[in-house]
C-alpha cells in the first residue's frame, strides 16, 4: 500500500508564521523530541513525499521502526498548534474558546463568572448570527439558571430564556433549509455546468419555485438572506437570464459588505459572489465593470478574514477565470495568453475544477493567438484527464473544439476519427444537441473537401445553421466555451479570430 501524505500534505500547508508557532509551541514540550526531527524532514522533502529516504535517512535511530505512530503523533501536535494559533483569528473560535472556559469555570463552581462570560459570548454569537454555537450558549444558561435558582436567586425568566431558545432553533432550521437548496443547484452547475437537459432544468425548476426562494421576506436572517439571494442567482443564470442574476449576486455582495463581521465569517461564500458578479457583467457586456470587479476581487486578499491560504487560493482563482473569460470574449487573444506563467504557477494548488477550466481558456487563447501546437496541448492535457464526473460541460466542449483545432492543423484522416468518437461520445451522454451535431458533420465533411469553393460553401451552411440554432437558449450555451460563430465569421470573411470577435460584439452591441 502507497504511505499516505497527509502529513507531508499539511506540513507543506503552513505559512512561515504557522511553522514558527509550532517550533515555539515544541519548545515548552519536556523530552526527546524526534518528532522535530520528522518534522524538518518531511518539511524539506519539495518533490513530493518518500518515505523510502526517511527511512533511509533515519535507518539509524529507533524511532523510525515505530514510524507509523511517529507520523500520527507528529500529525496530531501540528494540528493541536494550529488550534492554539488560530483560537482567535475566527469568530467560530473565538466561540468555541468562550464554550471551554464557561465550561472550566461551571466545573470549579465559579457560576457568576462563568455567567459573565456566557453574556460576552452571546452577543458575539448574536452579532455574527453563529446559531449552533448560540443554542449551545443558551444550553449552558439553563444550567446556569437552575444553579442560580438552587442559590435563592429568582431573578432570570425562564420564559424569555425559551423564547430566545425557540426563535434560535427557528432560525437554525432556515438556514439549514437554504443550505439544502444551495446545495442541490451546486450539484448541478458542479456536475455539468450550464443548464441544458430536460433533467436539469426540472431541478432548477423545482428550486425556483421553492417557498423560500419564491416567497418574500423568508430568511429569517442575514446569513440566510445572503445564500437565499445566492440560489436566486443560480436560477436566474441557468435560464439565461443574466439582468435578475446580476441583480440579485448583487444585492447578496450589498448584504455582506453592509455586515462586515459576517463577509469576515463568509469570506468564500463573498469571493463566489464576486465571481458571479463578474460573469454576469461580462455576459452584459459590461466590461468596464467587470475589470472593476476583478480588481476588486484581487483587493480582498490583503483585507481581515481573507488571508487564509485556501481563501487566497480561491480569490487568485476567481479573479484569473474572470479575467481569461473577459480577454476572450473580448477577442484579446495575446493579453490573455500573456498571463499564462502566471496560472501555471498555481496550477497543483488549486481545486480540479479551476486546473480544468483554466486548461480550456488556455486552449482557446492560443487558438485565438493563432498558436495551434499550444492550443493542443491544453487541450490534451483537459481531454487526458481522468476525472469522471466533475464538469462534464468542458469535456463535451473540450471534444467539439478537438475537432475545430485538428481540422485548422489539417489533421484531416484524425479529423475523421475524431468524428465518430465525438458522435457517439455525445449520443451516449444524450448530449448531442443541434449544436454539436452540426459542427460534427460539417468539420468531418470540411476535412474531405479539397476545393476552396466547397468548403466555403460548407462554412456558409454552417453558419446558417448556427444563426438559427443560436435563438434557442440552450444551443447558444456553446458560446460561453468556444465563440463557435467567431470561427465561422472568420473562414466566412476572410479575417483572424480576433477580428471575427469584435464583428459579432459590434452585431450585438445595443444601439445608442
Amino acid at each position: 500500500m502507497k504511505p499516505s501524505p497527509e502529513l507531508y500534505d499539511l506540513i507543506h500547508s503552513l505559512t512561515k508564521s504557522e511553522k514558527r508557532f509550532f517550533k515555539l509551541h515544541s519548545a515548552l514540550q519536556s523530552g526527546e523530541k524526534n518528532y522535530l526531527r520528522l518534522f524538518d524532514a518531511i518539511h524539506a522533502q519539495e518533490a513530493g513525499y518518500d518515505e523510502a529516504a526517511l527511512k533511509k535517512q533515519f535507518a539509524k535511530e529507533t524511532f523510525i521502526q515505530h514510524l507509523p505512530s511517529e507520523k500520527n503523533h507528529l500529525y496530531k501536535l501540528v494540528l493541536k498548534a494550529l488550534r492554539a494559533y488560530h483560537a482567535e483569528s475566527s469568530v467560530s473560535g473565538q466561540l468555541k474558546q468562550q464554550v471551554s472556559n464557561i465550561e472550566i469555570l461551571y466545573n470549579k463552581s465559579l457560576y457568576e463568572e462563568a455567567s459573565k462570560v456566557l453574556v460576552r459570548a452571546k452577543k458575539v454569537a448574536k452579532e455574527n448570527e453563529r446559531y449552533y454555537l448560540w443554542f449551545e450558549l443558551l444550553s449552558w444558561e439553563k444550567m446556569l439558571l437552575e444553579e442560580a435558582y438552587q442559590s435563592g436567586n429568582f431573578s432570570n425568566d425562564v420564559g424569555g430564556l425559551i423564547e430566545e431558545e425557540d426563535m434560535v432553533l427557528s432560525k437554525l432550521r432556515n438556514l439549514a433549509a437554504y443550505h439544502i437548496l444551495y446545495a442541490k443547484i451546486n450539484y448541478v452547475f458542479r456536475s455539468g455546468g450550464y443548464v441544458r437537459t430536460p433533467e436539469e432544468h426540472a431541478i432548477v425548476e423545482e428550486i425556483s419555485d421553492h417557498p423560500l426562494i419564491k416567497g418574500k421576506n423568508t430568511a429569517l436572517s442575514d446569513r440566510a438572506a445572503s445564500i437565499c439571494l445566492y440560489t436566486q442567482g443560480f436560477c436566474f443564470w441557468a435560464r439565461r437570464d443574466w439582468d435578475t442574476s446580476y441583480a440579485k449576486f448583487k444585492r447578496a455582495k450589498e448584504i455582506l459588505d453592509n455586515r462586515p463581521l459576517l463577509r469576515m465569517d463568509l469570506p468564500k461564500r463573498y469571493v463566489r459572489t464576486c465571481y458571479y458578479i463578474v460573469q454576469c457583467e461580462i455576459e452584459l457586456r459590461e466590461y468596464a465593470d467587470a475589470q472593476d470587479n476583478i480588481n476588486h476581487l484581487r483587493s480582498l486578499a490583503s483585507e481581515p478574514g481573507f488571508n487564509d491560504v485556501d481563501i487566497k487560493q480561491q480569490i487568485f482563482n476567481s479573479s484569473w477565470l474572470g479575467e481569461m473569460r473577459l480577454l476572450d470574449r473580448k477577442g484579446e487573444y495575446e493579453a490573455a495568453i500573456a498571463v499564462e506563467k502566471t496560472i501555471m504557477q498555481q496550477m497543483g494548488r488549486m481545486q480540479r475544477e479551476y486546473e480544468l477550466e483554466f486548461r480550456f481558456l488556455l486552449s482557446t487563447a492560443h487558438f485565438g493567438a493563432g498558436d495551434l501546437s499550444r492550443s493542443l496541448h491544453w487541450l490534451n492535457r483537459l481531454l487526458n484527464d481522468p476525472e469522471p464526473t466533475l464538469r462534464q460541460d468542458l469535456f463535451t466542449y473540450a471534444k467539439l473544439f478537438n475537432l475545430v483545432v485538428h481540422y485548422e492543423m489539417g489533421n484531416n484522416e484524425l479529423v475523421e476519427y475524431i468524428s465518430r468518437s465525438t458522435k457517439r461520445f455525445l449520443t451516449k451522454r444524450s448530449r448531442a444537441y443541434g449544436v454539436e451535431a452540426a459542427l460534427v458533420e460539417h468539420v468531418r465533411k470540411l476535412a474531405k473537401a479539397s476545393a476552396s469553393e466547397a468548403k466555403r460553401e460548407l462554412f456558409l451552411s454552417l453558419q446558417a445553421k448556427l444563426n438559427e440554432l443560436m435563438k434557442d437558449p440552450d444551443e447558444s450555451t456553446v458560446l460561453k466555451y468556444f465563440d463557435i460563430c467567431a470561427w465561422v465569421r472568420s473562414k466566412v470573411q476572410g479575417v483572424s479570430m480576433a477580428e471575427a470577435v469584435s464583428m459579432g460584439a459590434a452585431k450585438m452591441r445595443p444601439a445608442k
